[in-house]
């Protein structure tokens, strides 16, 4: 019995290693391979600047409207070629009447509130432009966004560009937000990695774009709008190209608790995906998408946060069950990282910035609203609407 709890043991081990951090060093040590044999990729020829659409999905956000309509005001790309397109579904607020006020932007608006993805496919249909441009209402991208991810474009292999997020944490923000910029650091890491490897495996809201001819409806209940829609393309074998010159940058959560809700809506929506994209799972079609897809998302997602809760109780039964110092050492490591997990929290309710303890609170604390987005997800089944999380400011 000891030896079969050994051995679930250590390979639960591994794959909490190789999920959080083995998986990055051989990424990386992929990329260095791929970059001594290949010379870099050059792009094509320049295209002339193509017509773009700039899509933004929103509801209720009278208070970010007038930032949000300077900022694309502010993008260095043709006017004549550059078309903005809120869809504002349900939205019972200023949002439209406020946007009335200027004459460059179509407003698409119905009564009935659906969710995002459901304002999403409602909206495309209206597209005519070859490329559209996908921002959230709160975030601002850089001036030279557009014409970045244009250019990805001139790659006739790509199909989707993955802009970079950025949060803005400022010294007095909380653990939501110093966690949030920590984790997207990282985050942004891994992507540039996937995508100088292979392919990007998936892309953010807040900043991406496609090929408007690569759209596929999705259902309107989808949670990760962004996540599916950009997958499906890169499983018609069109790459998602990962560009950090073209950037959104938005505020932290205001605090824990609403950061809570954006783990657990996307936890769920993560979830949610595994199952709605489960052929990629299959490597023999796949290949190098799978293996990316598996190890970057779908561990993530799905059996590591179990097993990283599991591997305490196992290791309390092999020190137990077995005379092995090796058993006690990792029960004392991870002892102490709870209790660092557990000081993180501690000083984070109380407006304290320590951002070594924040590491293991903010990890915890992802890995606990995966357990929580499974039952978010059985909740809200059948609905895309979710709460959004309010931001620093």
């Amino acid at each position: 019995m000891v030896k079969i709890l050994e051995f679930v043991f250590w390979i639960s081990l591994f794959i909490i290693f190789y999920t959080y951090l083995g998986y990055g060093i051989l990424l990386y040590l992929l990329v260095k391979v791929k970059e001594f044999k290949n010379k870099k990729e050059k792009r094509g020829g320049c295209l002339p600047s193509p017509s773009v659409t700039l899509f933004i999905t929103a509801y209720n956000e009278e208070d970010i409207v007038g930032e949000k309509m300077l900022n694309t005001q502010q993008l260095d790309y043709p006017v004549d070629k550059l078309e903005i397109v809120w869809v504002t579904d349900g939205s019972n607020d200023k949002t439209n009447e406020l946007l009335e006020a200027y004459g460059n932007v179509t407003v698409l608006y119905q009564p009935e509130r659906q969710g995002k993805t459901a304002a999403i496919n409602r909206g495309m249909a209206f597209i005519e432009t070859p490329f559209v441009v996908f921002t959230d209402a709160n975030t601002m991208i850089n001036k030279d966004a557009i014409k970045e991810i244009v250019a990805c474009f001139e790659n006739s292999a790509v199909g989707c560009v993955a802009g970079e997020k950025r949060i803005f944490v400022r010294e007095k923000d909380q653990a939501a937000a110093g966690g949030e910029g920590l984790y997207w650091k990282y985050e942004s890491f891994l992507k540039s990695l996937d995508s100088k490897f292979f392919t990007a495996v998936g892309a953010a809201g807040e900043l991406f774009a496609i090929r408007k001819s690569l759209f596929e409806e999705m259902e309107n209940d989808t949670l990760l709008d962004d996540f599916i829609l950009s997958m499906r393309i890169a499983s018609k074998g069109y790459k998602i190209e990962y560009c950090d010159k073209a950037y959104a940058l938005e505020y932290g959560s205001v605090d824990m608790r609403e950061e809570e809700k954006r783990k657990i809506r996307i936890a769920a929506g993560g979830i949610q995906s595994i199952w709605r994209l489960r052929r990629l799972l299959n490597p023999f079609r796949y290949g190098m998408l799978t293996f990316q897809y598996v190890s970057h998302r779908v561990l993530r997602w799905s059996l590591t946060p179990v097993l990283l809760f599991l591997l305490f109780p196992m290791n309390i039964l092999l020190v137990l069950g077995s005379s092995l110092m090796i058993y006690r050492i990792l029960l004392v490591l991870q002892c102490l990282f709870y209790i660092m997990g557990l000081w993180g929290y501690y000083l984070s309710k109380r407006s304290i910035k320590n951002k070594y303890l924040f590491i293991p609170y903010y990890f915890l604390f992802m890995n606990i609203n995966v357990i929580k987005g499974f039952f978010y997800l059985c909740r809200k089944k059948g609905t895309g609407i979710w709460e959004k999380a309010k931001r620093t400011t």
